[in-house]
């Protein structure tokens, strides 16, 4: 598969589980956390699926598109293994990070930290939604509603 059909493949899987999620984040009390700015599209995304939800975002710097910078008091800048840690049993209703990189060593390293953050900052039977997989006893993996291949996107449920 071409990176570019990759890329295509990933995002659709992202978009059409947030899609499907979202309702049932939009009646559940708590943060949602966006783990990984990046160019912002996705937290652009979030603003029009919980419009009004707070949305508390990470990132080491912005990057992100002017029309997708959350206000000051939503930005939470730093190493994201280290910052994120500040809102551990903050009992978020929906942790969404994509920060692989592609790069398999990269992302094993990531693998040994971040599922272990996101079921610290999730409630129970909160949503985690991840470019990486997220293999955590707390954390129940559970069918991605999409048609791309179920490693291109990850959702658990907090139990």
């Amino acid at each position: 598969m071409s990176r570019l059909d990759n890329f295509i493949s990933r995002m659709t899987a992202q978009r059409d589980i947030l899609n499907q999620i979202c309702p049932e984040v939009a009646k559940m009390e708590g943060l949602v956390l966006e783990l990984g700015l990046g160019n912002g599209r996705t937290f652009h995304h979030l603003r029009e699926l919980l419009p009004g939800r707070r949305i508390v975002v990470f990132d080491r710097e912005v990057g992100a598109h002017t029309s997708s910078i959350p206000e000051a008091e939503n930005l939470v800048l730093g190493e994201i293994r280290e910052t994120g840690r500040k809102f551990i049993g903050i009992e978020a209703a929906l942790v969404h990070a994509d920060i692989g990189t592609g790069y398999d060593d990269r992302d094993a390293v990531t693998a040994t930290w971040l599922p272990d953050l996101i079921a610290s900052l999730l409630r129970v039977g909160g949503f985690a939604v991840s470019g990486t997989p997220l293999d955590h006893p707390l954390l129940q993996r559970l069918p991605a509603p999409t048609s791309e291949p179920a490693d291109r996107y990850f959702l658990c449920k907090r139990v």
